[in-house]
């Protein structure tokens, strides 16, 4: 099978504490072993607390806090499931915005296990083929969504799958999917459009200085000349 290069793609992992340890971190790993750069987004910074089904697992390290993340400087999206951290997440308007701005620009979504919960609150479910772990496939059919009991679910920009049990199948076809994907502009040209964007108010501002200064000199040259305007009336430049 032909390696997949994912080489220049950024993804965003979406989490909170109680995530389901091995739905984040073994796609992870696949996605950083075929070269894509890869950040845990959550609601606070410092490390979430991943589990084991039940037991306490390890804490993984926050790469970027949600209000800093925008959603135009990644290519895909991943939301991996645990019975908690993906109902923290459908709990923050902010959350649910990320989510909602990846689907609308049409970006790779790939969702495991309990993870669909914040689809189903972002309001994004509606007519969509899906699956999910067993017990949430009510909330989905609920929320509109067709239900599969299959490992895997491609429909349109969402890739999803059941849990734990699915990976293999689920990673590889993230992978390719994902390899499907056109990396948006370099970060760093972001930060130089921001910069030029910042240097032009900088200018802005600089320029209006420079002409509140030109006019308090034409008014101290006008007093010490012993000249004062009526009101509507200018003295000529000279």
């Amino acid at each position: 099978m032909k390696k997949t290069n994912l080489t220049g793609l950024r993804v965003a992992i979406l989490a909170a504490d109680g995530v389901e340890q091995i739905e984040l971190t073994s796609p992870l790993k696949a996605l950083q072993k075929a070269g894509a750069a890869v950040e845990v987004v959550s609601l606070r910074k410092g490390k979430i607390q991943a589990m084991q089904h039940l037991k306490p697992g390890k804490r993984i390290r926050v790469d970027r806090v949600i209000s800093d993340a925008d959603p135009e400087l990644y290519d895909a999206l991943l939301l991996p499931g645990g019975h908690v951290s993906p109902d923290t997440l459908r709990k923050s308007d902010t959350a649910l915005a990320f989510v909602r701005d990846f689907d609308a620009m049409g970006k790779p979504i790939a969702v495991i296990c309990h993870g669909p919960w914040v689809l189903v609150s972002a309001g994004l479910v509606n007519g969509r083929r899906m699956t999910s772990w067993p017990s949430i496939a009510d909330d989905i059919q609920n929320a509109g969504g067709i239900w599969e009991d299959s490992a895997v679910v491609h429909d349109g920009n969402w890739i999803s799958s059941r849990g734990p049990q699915d990976l293999g199948a689920f990673e590889k076809t993230l992978l390719e999917y994902f390899g499907t994907a056109q990396p948006m502009r370099p970060h760093r040209e972001v930060r130089s459009h921001k910069r030029r964007g910042l240097g032009w108010l900088l200018g802005g501002l600089l320029a209006a200085g420079a002409g509140a200064g030109y006019a308090y000199s034409r008014t101290r040259n006008q007093a010490d000349s012993g000249f004062t305007p009526m009101p509507g009336q200018q003295r000529s430049a000279l």
